[in-house]
């Protein structure tokens, strides 16, 4: 990716995974934008990327509000000039059990209008506003958050489509953008030890231990060495599982030690590749 001062976009970025990824990056020098509702979270956030050493600047948006977005990704771009990576990761999930999931005829239809109206058609809009403000510089990077779901049975019947939606979405608008420069991925964390997980009181999901979970940082740190890799584009089009690209890059968490792959939840096999 190009030299300068980078900048990023982290949607949902104002807790959990979103705050991590904020964190993960600024450690490595960036200037990072995020989004949210809470402007009181989105400022703790800000608060941690400048500890690290980043640039911190909050947003709040209402991401399902396509108007709303559009503003959003525009903002950010104008304010340097230049959007190097844009992380979708809002999501606004319904309350779940985990232990016993409820199945999916036994699940209010308005399911749909979070884990598909906001954790798929916010991060389709976001792209859509940023892709060509990318193109023009012939160069970024767009990662879509996705999770195993897309492959195991994870949550729900409905986070899983959604979640399937991003990779495929992940793999056509990284052909479609292919020759512009522009790389899209996305990024499949294993369990992440948030707040919400930890108060949960549950000691396992989907046959996973807490004790194997990720912290919200190293999904950071592992976008900041892929961004700094200069054949990033090779990966275009493709599912990075966090873990594994820790253990290439020679990441650890924050506390030290190494991620455990999600691959098992599925029992190995396909995933999307990068473009051919």
């Amino acid at each position: 990716m190009s030299g300068g001062s980078r900048v990023a976009l982290v949607t949902g970025g104002s807790k959990g995974v979103g705050q991590g990824i904020a964190v993960g990056l600024a450690e490595s020098g960036w200037t990072v934008h995020v989004s949210g509702r809470d402007r009181e979270r989105l400022q703790a956030t800000v608060d941690r990327v400048d500890a690290v050493g980043g640039t911190g600047h909050a947003h709040t948006c209402e991401h399902t509000d396509d108007d709303d977005v559009r503003r959003l990704v525009t903002t950010v771009h104008d304010h340097a000039g230049r959007l190097d990576l844009l992380v979708n990761n809002a999501w606004a999930g319904p309350p779940m059990n985990h232990v016993t999931p409820e199945k999916f005829w036994e699940r209010p239809l308005s399911d749909w209008d979070t884990l598909i109206g906001v954790g798929l058609r916010a991060h389709y809009v976001a792209t859509h506003v940023a892709a060509p403000l990318m193109i023009a510089r012939r160069t970024g990077l767009v990662v879509n958050i996705s999770s195993v779901g897309t492959r195991a049975y994870l949550h729900s019947t409905l986070y899983g489509i959604s979640k399937a939606g991003l990779d495929k979405l992940t793999h056509d608008a990284a052909l479609e953008l292919r020759e512009h420069g522009v790389t899209v991925l996305s990024l499949w964390p294993g369990l992440v030890r948030t707040e919400k997980l930890l108060a949960s009181g549950v000691d396992n999901i989907a046959g996973v231990s807490v004790s194997d979970t990720e912290t919200p940082e190293l999904q950071g740190r592992v976008l900041a060495a892929i961004a700094a890799d200069p054949d990033l584009h090779r990966r275009t089009g493709g599912v990075v599982i966090t873990a594994e690209a820790a253990a290439e890059l020679g990441i650890v968490e924050p506390g030290g030690g190494t991620p455990v792959s999600p691959r098992r939840m599925f029992g190995g096999g396909p995933i999307f590749p990068p473009l051919p």
